[in-house]
């Protein structure tokens, strides 16, 4: 219960800062970087929490859809990596779709969206959703602004039956600085781990900075509700960052913990007279 006291009180921090905007200024994350070893101890009690909210959710029933967006290398692909490591992929899914088809285009734009919803005892965490149309399809001009008006209109109905239908929605813009983003593009350029990152998209994208942010500032007018606000976390700090979000997630359901399961390992099978087959097996080579 301390762990879940000290994680509202954090919650309780990042509404205030969300709330007076998204600027450097505004919530931003502390100059001093976080130590290895402290991060790992913070995220290590925060994962037994992930563990008890999805024994709760198979035993209840909930359903939680968690939405990500920001701007590219803010960090979003990181935090849901850490949120889902520790956890079953069959309770916590995580949905990134691909471009939509021909058939999908002619289609209700969210629509595409909705069979990845979660049912009864499901955590589903989007990497990137629907609101693709309000950011990258914006600015890029995949869409017309008309299409992203008509979107952004309707979008908070559609939220709103969401919820109504018993869906508990957390929406969660990770927020990067420009030398940051710069840093971190830079550092894909070589990195053999990190160069696959790097799209054509995000070389593109990186030019049109104020337009990203004009287009955010647009979304957060639109669609910020009472049913479905949108949770602002500035990510500077991969570290913080990441303990940041998932503390704030954990504050945001009301789990509880169930009775810890009294387990004893039952004895194994005698042998029966089995003896190793002594087969030409395969086995992988050994440099390590």
């Amino acid at each position: 219960m301390a762990r879940r006291k000290k994680d509202e009180n954090k919650s309780g921090d990042a509404e205030a800062q969300a709330s007076s905007g998204t600027g450097s200024e505004a919530g931003a994350s502390p100059s001093a970087p976080m130590k290895r070893k402290e991060y790992e101890r913070e995220m290590r009690a925060l994962h037994g929490e992930l563990v008890a909210l999805q024994e709760w959710v198979k035993s209840t029933g909930a359903k939680i859809c968690i939405v990500f967006e920001g701007r590219d290398t803010a960090g979003k692909g990181g935090t849901i990596k850490r949120i889902t490591e520790r956890v079953s992929p069959r309770i916590f899914r995580v949905v990134a779709l691909s471009a939509p088809t021909d058939r999908e285009k002619s289609q209700m734009y969210i629509q595409r969206y909705i069979p990845h919803l979660p049912g009864a005892g499901e955590v589903v965490i989007f990497d990137r959703s629907w609101y693709n149309r309000a950011g990258v399809e914006r600015v890029m001009g995949f869409c017309t602004p008309q299409d992203t008006e008509r979107f952004l209109e309707q979008v908070p109905a559609v939220e709103k039956a969401m919820v109504d239908s018993g869906i508990l929605l957390l929406k969660y813009w990770l927020e990067v600085g420009a030398d940051e983003q710069t840093r971190r593009l830079e550092s894909r350029i070589n990195d053999p781990r990190k160069f696959w990152k790097l799209t054509d998209m995000d070389l593109k994208s990186y030019s049109r900075w104020f337009d990203y942010s004009r287009a955010r500032d647009a979304m957060f007018a639109a669609t910020d509700t009472s049913w479905a606000p949108w949770w602002v976390a500035h990510t500077d700090d991969k570290m913080r960052g990441r303990l940041n979000v998932i503390s704030h997630l954990l504050s945001q359901v009301p789990y509880k913990p169930l009775p810890p399961r009294d387990i004893t390992l039952p004895k194994r099978q005698r042998s029966g007279g089995y003896e190793d087959a002594h087969l030409s097996l395969r086995y992988i080579p050994t440099p390590f």
